[in-house]
């Protein structure tokens, strides 16, 4: 048996303080009875009982308007291999019925209430009759199947009667969100994985202990419900502070860890098992690249695969970029190669204090007695490896022995860190400070980058290196070759960069 119920503009009746006392101490099945009561007394309804017709309502059929709309079935908690079919189940949806020419305009003006779920169609044929469909509209914004006075006048505007029916919907798993599948799958009360970083192909997650054992049956679903992921893969341990890589385990998907990606409208190519790259760092690579100019200098101490090198060597920077990992090294390279850059870009494969202590010492001792008070070029060096970078700072005390050339293009460093403390900015710059051995008080800046976890924060400290910290003077003797060592710089002004 299927029960019809039609709606004239006077159903809005229905909220009469009488029936509505009624109904809302009523089990919804029991509300049809009140609608029989209430039909002799309320104008313009009335209910309608037909037999085999397309809305079977069976007793079995949830027809409640609530949350199980958007949970799959109760049945598939603890399941730790997927199992698609578990996931049906059958709900009640209001559906308007309305002529076939008018579906697209009434779409468009009812959006606010029509059923919007994941490979879902908004639209159904009539069975019964080729010239009309039914709009599959939201329960939750449809209450007690009743439209509203706004849903009812744009209705009136078309020249529409409003006809309300009930509907048997199944819906499946293609109909769930990832979230909503894997809320309904782990324990629960347990926190839900849904987000992930995604690296190409590649969707990255950190899973947390009692997530695990429903590993695999969350990775197979969000392969399944982002198109382009084709590869799922855990972090098993942390980032390790040599080479910043890590072990990873395959969830899901292909075994395939090389892969592409864009940032910035550049594109990188890298083995993301075995090089660092994090695509929610993409909007600081931004901004310290912004802050170069045409003719800029840049020293990138931990360059990883180049996201600070290579745009910089687009803007027409010079650019000295090295890491410690091999294989970083090797897909800066390639990448360099890739943009058109490798002649722009000189590549070092060294540790990052035996960096600055050599390449960085000696392009400085080359330039900066060069420098002019009104030279427009500078000189920046970045140190990105939060972990430890602030370590490294000590290596600037007293890196070039000379007099002081004055402080026109003093390096600017760009230092990132961790901080756990309840002020941040304060915690990373007196770290510095004790690095420098120096206060930075009015001399530096910081800023906040992101949040990597409850109570830690990455920041980067900005600062020029003061000219008593880079330079020590040199003893007599020392002085008279650091003039010698002027004048032969001074025939070689330019530097041909190589790759």
């Amino acid at each position: 048996m299927r029960t019809l119920w039609r709606l004239g503009y006077s159903a809005r009746l229905l909220k009469t303080n009488n029936f509505r006392t009624a109904a809302a101490n009523t089990s919804f099945p029991a509300v049809w009875t009140l609608l029989a009561r209430y039909s002799g007394i309320i104008p313009g309804l009335f209910v309608v009982v037909r037999k085999n017709r397309f809305f079977t309502m069976p007793d079995t059929v949830e027809d409640k308007a609530d949350l199980r709309l958007y949970s799959p079935h109760p049945g598939v908690r603890g399941m730790t291999q997927l199992n698609r079919e578990a996931f049906k189940r059958t709900v009640v949806v209001p559906v308007l019925k309305v002529k076939t020419e008018i579906v697209n305009t009434l779409l468009k003006s009812l959006k606010h209430v029509v059923l919007q779920r994941p490979g879902l169609k908004r639209v159904i044929e009539d069975p019964e009759d080729e010239n009309s469909r039914f709009l599959i509209l939201d329960p939750h914004k449809i209450p007690e199947f009743s439209l509203g006075e706004s849903e009812q006048e744009v209705l009136n505007q078309l020249n529409v009667h409003p006809e309300v029916c009930k509907h048997n919907l199944e819906l499946t798993y293609e109909n769930f969100k990832s979230e909503e599948i894997l809320r309904a799958v782990l324990p629960e009360g347990q926190e839900v994985t849904s987000g992930f970083s995604r690296v190409g192909h590649i969707a990255h997650l950190n899973l947390r202990d009692h997530q695990l054992p429903y590993r695999h049956l969350i990775g197979q679903v969000i392969i399944d419900k982002n198109p382009g992921i084709t590869c799922v893969v855990n972090k098993t341990n942390i980032i390790d502070s040599t080479y910043r890589n890590f072990q990873m385990e395959v969830l899901a998907g292909e075994s395939n860890l090389v892969t592409k990606v864009k940032e910035n409208n550049i594109a990188y190519e890298l083995d993301f098992s075995k090089v660092y790259w994090n695509p929610r760092l993409s909007t600081e690579h931004s901004r310290i690249v912004e802050l170069l100019k045409p003719g800029d200098v840049l020293f990138d101490v931990f360059a990883g695969i180049g996201p600070f090198a290579i745009p910089a060597a687009k803007k027409k920077c010079h650019v000295f970029a090295n890491d410690l990992n091999p294989e970083s090294y090797n897909w800066l390279l390639h990448n360099c190669k890739l943009n058109k850059v490798d002649g722009k870009i000189k590549a070092f494969n060294m540790d990052g204090r035996d960096f600055l202590l050599g390449p960085v010492r000696e392009e400085l001792s080359k330039k900066l007695p060069l420098q002019k008070q009104e030279q427009k070029n500078s000189f920046h060096i970045v140190m990105n490896l939060p972990a430890l970078a602030i370590e490294f700072l000590d290596a600037f005390r007293h890196l070039l022995v000379r007099e002081p050339c004055g402080t026109a293009g003093l390096p600017t460093v760009h230092c990132y860190g961790f901080s756990k403390h309840e002020n941040p900015a304060k915690d990373i710059q007196e770290r510095a400070e004790a690095s420098l051995g120096t206060s930075l008080d009015g001399r530096c800046s910081t800023y906040l980058v992101r949040n990597v976890a409850p109570n830690k924060e990455m920041l980067c400290i900005s600062f020029q290196i003061p000219v008593d910290v880079l330079y020590k003077r040199p003893c007599p003797d020392e002085a008279k070759q650091a003039s010698k060592r002027l004048c032969t710089s001074n025939e070689f002004s330019e530097e041909k960069f190589l790759s």
